[in-house]
């Protein structure tokens, strides 16, 4: 699989066919660690640039997709193959109708709670066939032992196949990152703003916004305004200062995969 070197951040050109067939070949064993898909967007290159930690869990993932359009036309262009855009929704969607041929059991973890539920009930009335085993919303506070204990307690008693972790970056990569071995033979794919775009708290952009790279415009402007303006305007142009910077040769920054057992 072809990669391209995003500020630091390796990229994957995926297509949902090689998610399939990773998906289909990680869940076959249910006595295994879990493993997890990471999206990353410009915010995400951003932030594993300036932390080193974060850019560690990064480079641990099992696969690593683009979320936004630009850097799919991107991978497109320079890696000269196909690439799908890997942003939460279009995976949710994608394998809730697979989900109709392979069964496969889901589990959401974040959001506030009425918007998990929402979620919840949306999918199930949009995919009437599917098989939700469980949600939770976590507390915002950080966990106790014996409260992860119990959560990852339950998590593997009902064996999800696919699990959305909704907590925000880069809480949310954190939390995959120390339960990829707590929890077994599960996906993990780190879901972003899909819980709030499911349940119904903000509005997703219309297709032809994301087509045109506009994607990012729209949900600065939306009620997240005051939360988003720092992440969509000075983290996106430390991105594309230093994207700029790589492209004309003067500063790469290189990291290489670490794979895990």
């Amino acid at each position: 699989m072809k990669t391209f070197n995003f500020i630091g951040t390796p990229i994957s050109a995926v297509t949902y066919a090689d998610l399939y067939a990773a998906v289909d070949s990680w869940i076959e064993d249910k006595t295994s660690r879990s493993h997890n898909i990471t999206i990353i967007n410009a915010y995400c290159a951003t932030l594993a640039l300036l932390d080193p930690q974060l850019a560690r869990i990064y480079d641990h993932s099992d696969l690593i997709g683009p979320d936004g359009m630009p850097f799919v036309y991107w991978l497109r262009y320079c890696l000269r193959t196909a690439c799908d855009q890997f942003d939460g929704y279009s995976i949710l969607t994608k394998l809730s109708e697979r989900a109709k041929e392979k069964n496969y059991r889901f589990f959401l973890y974040g959001g506030d709670p009425d918007v998990v539920k929402n979620m919840k009930r949306k999918i199930e009335s949009q995919y009437p066939y599917i098989n939700i085993v469980g949600y939770m919303s976590p507390p915002f506070r950080p966990l106790t032992a014996e409260e992860d204990q119990t959560i990852c307690h339950e998590i593997n008693q009902l064996k999800p196949d696919i699990i959305f972790v909704g907590l925000g970056t880069p809480k949310q990569d954190r939390w995959i990152e120390d339960h990829i071995y707590k929890i077994r033979g599960a996906v993990m794919i780190n879901s972003g703003a899909l819980f709030d775009f499911v349940g119904g708290r903000i509005k997703r952009a219309p297709r032809l916004v994301s087509v045109l790279c506009l994607e990012w415009l729209y949900r600065l402007f939306s009620k997240d305004f005051r939360r988003l303006w720092y992440r969509y305007t000075i983290l996106n142009l430390i991105f594309l200062w230093n994207f700029f910077l790589q492209v004309i040769g003067v500063k790469v920054v290189k990291r290489e995969r670490i794979k895990r057992a």
